[in-house]
């Protein structure tokens, strides 16, 4: 239990927690805006530099149930220390890359590490918060896991335009080493190890290649795979299926799949991956719109971009110091119910006012996403037993990288759909601004759909309004 006489947290505990979330996501976003080079650079086709984007995604998603095994079994210090020592080693390789082979490679142990950086610090974030200052804390790491997702493109942007793109990965190791040299200092980070069971092997190698299908499936045929997308889907299907059989017979189950009948826990999980694909969306096919249909210029792209990390880095602490007056679950509708208006404008109000009504969208929506987040972390979180807090720590890490890999595919797949077969470049602003509308309109019927689920979640248990 956590230790309800504390009443601040060690600053060098506070900043490695954040500093590891903020790199799990940096390495993320950051590759993105390095794609065009990367593709010159290794004279390699577009399916071969998304690589370097999903390899790391299907790594921290694969990863994320047993990064939360191994700190429960092995001591959440010690493979955090491992996680940060790995991530950063893993960086500088990925710059000293001669081979695309070489850098997809250091990419997927890259996201094997960021697991442990996603998943570790919301365990133990529980662990050492007063219960009515949890959701400040959640507020916190929230706030450090947007900026990473949302700096990356434009940080990576500015770098790679002055020193080339092996300087994104030397940005991740100077962080890395600078976070694991503070890590190493403090010794208020918990150091216990747990009785935590034999690792899932089974069920890691089989979601792992139920990731790698869906993956497969999203990309397409442009992959060069001879299987059909629609193929490609009933493989993930079947390798989901198998992963959920291997973990209903197993005695220590990487995912305890009958825990998931919770309905609260499946909801806040559900409402979790539908919401990050939303998120995901604006910054995968909002630089599309911002280019071809208003015409921006990388610089003032990049500057419209980063309205969002400033808006988070402002607006991710008070929303998580709202969620301990009011409640997670109020916090949470209240979110939502923002996030669905602001999608609304998202669609709308670019079409009027332009780059004016797109600012004022994004302003509308990110700090509804800081209040989702922090209300929704601190729900799944909050009423967890020390056994369980590894489990629903990575179910949280799982589910939110779903939603990444979503949110990159998917959504990107729909504004395409609702345009013609040529390069952007050749198709009129109306028509693009018309697909972007549509494309955020299904946006908004996700956010609906997760406020939905949060109505319906009732957690009788926890209905008492956390007060300070």
């Amino acid at each position: 239990m956590p230790n309800t006489r504390q009443t601040s947290v060690p600053h060098a505990l506070l900043f490695t927690l954040a500093a590891s979330i903020l790199l799990a996501s940096l390495g993320i976003s950051i590759v993105a805006v390095a794609l065009p080079t990367l593709i010159q650079h290794f004279a390699v086709p577009v399916s071969t530099a998304q690589w370097f984007i999903l390899a790391y995604l299907i790594a921290i998603t694969a990863g994320a149930m047993s990064a939360a095994r191994l700190g429960d079994r092995y001591g959440q210090r010690k493979m955090l220390i491992i996680g940060l020592g790995l991530f950063t080693l893993m960086s500088l390789l990925c710059a000293l890359a001669i081979h695309p082979l070489l850098l997809i490679a250091g990419r997927a142990v890259q996201g094997l590490a960021a697991a442990l950086l996603m998943v570790l610090p919301l365990s133990l974030a529980r662990q050492i918060s007063h219960q009515n200052r949890l959701g400040a804390m959640m507020g916190l790491l929230g706030t450090m896991s947007a900026i990473g997702t949302a700096l990356g493109p434009s940080l990576g942007g500015i770098l790679i335009g002055q020193f080339g793109w092996p300087s994104i990965f030397v940005l991740l190791f100077a962080l890395g080493m600078f976070v694991l040299l503070v890590a190493m200092q403090s010794k208020a980070i918990p150091a216990q190890a747990g009785a935590a069971p034999n690792h899932d092997i089974w069920g890691a190698l089989s979601l792992a290649l139920a990731l790698v299908l869906y993956a497969l499936a999203t990309v397409g045929q442009s992959a060069g795979i001879a299987l059909s997308p629609a193929a490609l889907f009933a493989l993930a299907a079947l390798a989901l299926a198998l992963f959920c059989t291997i973990e209903l017979r197993s005695a220590t189950p990487l995912v305890p799949i009958r825990a998931l009948a919770e309905r609260a826990l499946a909801g806040a999980l559900l409402a979790n991956m539908l919401v990050t694909t939303v998120m995901m969306s604006t910054l995968v096919v909002g630089p599309l719109y911002l280019s071809f249909a208003l015409g921006l210029s990388v610089t003032q792209m990049g500057l419209v971009m980063a309205v969002g990390p400033i808006v988070a880095a402002l607006s991710g602490v008070p929303a998580g110091k709202m969620c301990d007056r009011l409640g997670f679950r109020v916090t949470q509708r209240l979110g939502l119910a923002q996030m669905v208006l602001a999608l609304i404008a998202l669609a709308s109000l670019p079409r009027v006012f332009g780059v004016a009504g797109y600012l004022l969208a994004l302003l509308l929506l990110t700090p509804a996403f800081q209040l989702f987040l922090a209300a929704n972390n601190s729900g799944v979180m909050l009423d967890a037993s020390p056994a369980q807090r590894g489990m629903r720590s990575g179910l949280l890490t799982l589910t939110r990288n779903l939603g990444f890999m979503s949110g990159a595919a998917v959504m990107p797949f729909f504004f395409n759909l609702y345009l013609p077969a040529r390069p952007l470049n050749q198709i009129s602003p109306e028509l693009l601004t018309q697909a972007f509308s549509r494309t955020f309109v299904l946006a908004t019927a996700l956010a609906a759909l997760s406020l939905l689920l949060s109505f319906l979640a009732h957690r009788p248990n926890t209905s008492t309004v956390i007060r300070n």
